[in-house]
Formats: C-alpha cells, structure tokens, sequence
C-alpha cells in the first residue's frame, strides 16, 4: 500500500500550495486512495476519498475542501450533490461525463486507469467534471490524454515501469506531460512526489 506525501504549488509561477499526505491500494474490486490536505504553514485544510471499480469508473469520491464537501459517483454519467459551508443547503449536478478530476493526484491516476491508452493507439478523448480548490464548484472539460512511452527502470524490488501521458485541454490547448508508475504520480505540473514510503502498487492487468 503506498503511502506518502505529494508537495503541491501552482502551475504557473511555482508558488507553494500545500501537501497532500496520501494512501492507495488496489483491493478485490477496484482501488482505493485517501488523503488530507495541508497549508503551506501546516493547517488542515481538506481531504480527498476516491474509490473506482475495476474499469476505472468513479464508484464514490468525497472531498472536503474550504469548508465546502462534495460527493459523487457514477450514475447517468456522473452525479454530485454539493453542500455549501453551513451545511443548510445542498445542490444536485449531473453531467454526461466520464468521471471526475481535480487538484489532487489522485484524479490523473483514476484518469489513466479509466482510459488505459495504448503506446500506438493515439489520443483518448474523455469529459470530466472538475472540483478545484477553494470551493469545490464543477466545471465540464474535455481532455485527451496519449501514452507517449513507458519505460522500465531497474530497483532492488524488480522493474518499475514508468508510464508518461501527454494530455491536451481541448478548451484552452494547454499540453502537459504526466509520468505514472504504478498507482503514483511521479510528476505532473503543480504536483512533486516528496515522499514514498512503500513502492507503487501495479494493477493486476498491468495497466496503470
């Protein structure tokens, strides 16, 4: 079961935005990540639960996040309710999308686990509903994402096979690179592995 920490900053102009403690797993139907989100300075400020089925399909994600919550699942394409920070109102969304992303890492792994491309298969287009910090509020988008190459690397445990992504935002054309060893994300932008305690978890077809 990896555990670790991911050190998060923005994208654009490096600014630091935190940490991510993290633990995943593969289990008997599907895989499992948890994690809580900290401040630069250390405070608690949210937490992360995503669980996927066997195909890669959203069975429950729950994030916390600026005192905002949302829940959802696949369902009609997939379903969310949205609770605002009192706790008094809830809103419903559902969109004819795939699944689910945003700022945490564990989203480009249930993304890639979800559309598994093939080397020599070209780009996989996929719609996804994002939650980004501070508030949680969705936004549609549609990506690609292309398996440009995988490598393997020799380690004390046996070969790591390292899985780089090029995804492509079709509604801005921003192109970025994603490396995937197993079920963690070694790189990506605004995302540094910082710390493993246990190597990466590979999934029983040997996909990522």
């Amino acid at each position: 079961m990896p555990t670790g920490r991911y050190l998060l900053h923005d994208p654009h102009d490096g600014a630091p935005l935190g940490e991510e403690h993290f633990q995943c797993a593969p289990g008997p139907s599907g895989w499992r990540y948890v994690s809580q989100l900290l401040t630069p300075t250390g405070d608690h400020r949210g937490s992360v639960d995503v669980t996927l089925d066997d195909l890669g399909r959203p069975l429950r994600v729950e994030l916390h996040a600026g005192g905002w919550q949302v829940r959802g699942a696949a369902l009609d394409g997939v379903t969310w309710v949205r609770t605002d920070p009192t706790g008094t109102h809830a809103t419903e969304g559902n969109v004819r999308a795939h699944a689910f992303t945003g700022d945490s890492p564990a989203f480009l792994v249930a993304t890639a686990r979800l559309l598994r491309p093939e080397p020599s298969g070209g780009p996989v287009r996929v719609r996804l509903v994002a939650f980004t910090d501070p508030v949680l509020a969705p936004l549609t988008v549609d990506r690609t994402w292309a398996l440009v190459g995988r490598d393997a690397h020799p380690t004390d445990a046996g070969p790591l096979v390292v899985d780089e992504y090029r995804v492509t935002d079709l509604d801005t054309g921003e192109v970025h690179a994603v490396h995937l060893a197993g079920d963690v994300v070694l790189s990506a932008p605004g995302i540094e592995l910082d710390d493993l305690r246990s190597p990466p978890s590979a999934f029983a077809d040997g996909g990522a």
